[in-house]
């Protein structure tokens, strides 16, 4: 159902693997959920590759078979799916998405959630849930508009409409486009350049790109100084300052 490949000490790659179409049981969502928490809390936490088995669907999204018309059989699996976006969300180093065929419905909301989408050319996106009877999850409308913005969030929402890989990057939710056969080396060169970054940093970029949008200007201020002092002080950045500064010197005087 949910494959995990140890890649290095620090990449991993998570694989859905359930056929026909790697839909979102509520078994696949908190098996998600459960080993994005667990990566977390390691020392070293590894970058994290999201992508679906076979070449036709990253994933169908959630699974209908498991929503009926009564809703309390629904809330849980919504519920456990909020909790999911919401880890996917708090993740502090490197997390992409390797798309390697459809991406709709939830699918897609796990991909606006990514920090870098890579995408096979013969992908597709979209919301299709207005035709079924059903909506994306708050939150992952949100995301589409913060991501995207509110036009484009719009057409995919309120037509249900699929987009093509080229499309989807010309909307920006995608980062690049590869060949399928490409795909899995493409995304692990992006996710093992990223993981080489000073993941303090990292972090706290991420972190302010979450919660900016509901700061106000005193917000921000107290958070620019609290990162400051914090990054100002590690030897890490220090020695990594250091290295700027001599670079720069060597480039004056050459």
């Amino acid at each position: 159902m949910l494959r995990m490949d140890r890649l290095s000490t620090t990449l991993v790659r998570l694989t859905m693997d359930r056929p026909p179409a790697n839909a979102l049981s509520l078994d696949l969502i908190q098996a998600l959920t459960d080993d994005l928490a667990r990566f977390g809390e390691e020392a070293d936490a590894p970058a994290v590759i999201l992508t679906g088995a076979g070449e036709r669907f990253f994933s169908a999204g959630g699974d209908i078979r498991e929503i009926t018309v009564k809703a309390d059989a629904a809330i849980p699996r919504m519920r456990a799916f909020h909790r999911l976006l919401l880890t996917l969300e708090g993740y502090r180093c490197p997390l992409l998405c390797a798309v390697n065929g459809y991406a709709v419905g939830g699918a897609l909301e796990l991909a606006l959630f990514a920090d870098y989408v890579v995408a096979s050319d013969s992908a597709r996106f979209g919301f299709p849930e207005i035709n079924h009877g059903l909506l994306p999850a708050a939150k992952g409308m949100r995301q589409a508009m913060n991501r995207i913005g509110r036009r484009a969030a719009e057409r995919l929402l309120y037509s249900g409409e699929l987009v093509s890989a080229q499309e989807a990057q010309t909307m920006g939710l995608v980062d690049e486009i590869v060949g399928f056969h490409d795909l899995q080396d493409r995304a692990r060169a992006v996710a093992e350049t990223l993981r080489l970054k000073d993941m303090h940093l990292f972090s706290a970029i991420k972190r302010t790109f979450n919660e900016a949008p509901w700061m106000t200007d005193q917000e921000l201020e107290a958070r620019t100084l609290s990162d400051m002092r914090d990054y100002l002080n590690r030897e890490e950045t220090a020695a990594a300052r250091e290295q700027f500064l001599q670079r720069k010197a060597r480039r004056q005087h050459g």
